[in-house]
């Protein structure tokens, strides 16, 4: 499947329809259930591929951040809710986490407190495919996803956090006293 085939289905599930990260979960499986059983497993393997390629530490250390704290499978959720947020939101956030700092809802979170998870996004395709054949999603072969847990730099230290995420930093953590 063509990256650009995998995110017209993100696309469309967003398009004029903005919504949660379950809504936007729920019209893509929706689409994909219509569609050849190849096709779906296809779109599954291209998220094996996007989780793959965004599986950066700057970008833990950001999750860490704006949810108040990230184990691994919530850094696989976290990216499950950029995915949702599109094409764009996602590919911006790869490059440089800390423009995350100017998306709307990240602001708000420095206040109220939200966190940013969408694991229903990440089963997209094994929901459709289910509902199209009545069988479980075949298993693929996931590259890794996420840096190894043990080899990332300490993300409770502020000082790095504010070298490394000073726009996040200044809405997310404490100003020194």
């Amino acid at each position: 499947m063509r990256t650009d085939d995998f995110w017209a289905v993100i696309d469309r599930a967003t398009a004029d329809r903005p919504g949660s990260p379950d809504e936007v979960a729920k019209r893509a499986v929706a689409e994909l259930a219509t569609r050849d059983p190849g096709e779906i497993v296809a779109w599954g393997r291209h998220i094996d591929k996007v989780m793959a390629a965004s599986g950066k530490e700057d970008l833990w250390a950001a999750a860490y951040l704006i949810n108040g704290g990230c184990s691994d499978d919530g850094f696989d959720y976290f990216r499950g809710w950029l995915i949702a947020n599109g094409r764009d939101v996602l590919a911006r956030a790869v490059r440089d986490p800390d423009s995350l700092a100017d998306l709307p809802a990240v602001r708000a979170a420095a206040t109220t407190g939200a966190v940013f998870e969408a694991e229903e996004v990440l089963s997209i395709a094994d929901r459709a495919y289910e509902q199209a054949t009545g069988e479980e999603l075949p298993p693929g072969e996931a590259p890794p996803g996420r840096p190894d847990p043990s080899m990332l730099w300490d993300f409770d230290d502020e000082e790095e956090m504010q070298r490394r995420l000073p726009r996040l930093s200044a809405l997310f953590l404490e100003p020194p006293e």
